[in-house]
């Protein structure tokens, strides 16, 4: 389905850009050397900084061996793929929090603790009935960006929750588009302010053009 060099290209773009967006300085000629020559770049970097991105290289293991598996969206592979981005970076990975967290600047609150089991259920079984039941590319689309922006606002973990959100969006656009959806860095403000606002369509749009562009990215690697 994929080369294995566009692989690596996907999974070194995932690795710098979803780390970016949450302030990861690391840069992407530093992110080829982790990912691809498995060595800590010369440079002044923290090693904090190092394992979120070098963490990717599992989590996208666990990604590929799930879709060759043909495995559904479920509540394990997302404790997976939490527990592989956050290895050696916090107690409680691969674990739903167990005290309440926020958003730094966002007007609504997110699920109690006790309730995440729950509604991350219920996202699943709604995500995996609504994209069964599409009938095409603007409807993944849209399906994806209202998906994405709920499970933001549940915020499941203590920490880790957008690049695992991330993580489960490549997923599901690499299972079911024709190509993989990456938000890049350069495009934080448009992505976070959809976020905030709950504006599918304004993130559907955003996700439409990376979707474009990847398509054109993966022929290249043809």
């Amino acid at each position: 389905m994929y080369s294995q060099k566009y692989l690596s290209d996907i999974l070194v773009r995932l690795a710098h850009h979803s780390t970016a967006l949450e302030g990861n300085t690391i840069s992407l000629p530093e992110t080829v050397v982790i990912i691809l020559e498995s060595s800590l770049p010369g440079s002044h970097k923290s090693i904090r900084e190092f394992y979120e991105i070098d963490n990717h290289k599992q989590a996208f293991r666990l990604l590929l061996d799930a879709l060759d598996d043909q495995a559904p969206l479920s509540l394990s592979l997302i404790l997976s793929l939490h527990a592989a981005l956050t290895d050696r970076l916090q107690a409680d990975s691969g674990h739903f929090k167990s005290t309440d967290n926020a958003i730094i600047g966002a007007t609504f609150q997110t699920a109690p603790p006790g309730q995440v089991p729950y509604l991350v259920q219920q996202w699943v079984d709604n995500t995996s009935h609504r994209l069964a039941n599409a009938h095409s590319e603007a409807d993944i689309l849209h399906i994806l960006a209202d998906s994405h922006i709920h499970f933001e606002r549940i915020h499941p973990f203590s920490d880790g929750n957008g690049r695992t959100g991330r993580l489960l969006l490549l997923f599901l656009s690499m299972r079911d588009l024709p190509a993989p959806v990456i938000i890049s860095k350069e495009d934080r403000g448009a992505y976070i302010e959809a976020l905030a606002d709950q504006d599918v369509q304004a993130l559907a749009a955003l996700m439409a053009e990376k979707l474009q562009e990847e398509k054109a990215r993966r022929q290249t690697f043809a």
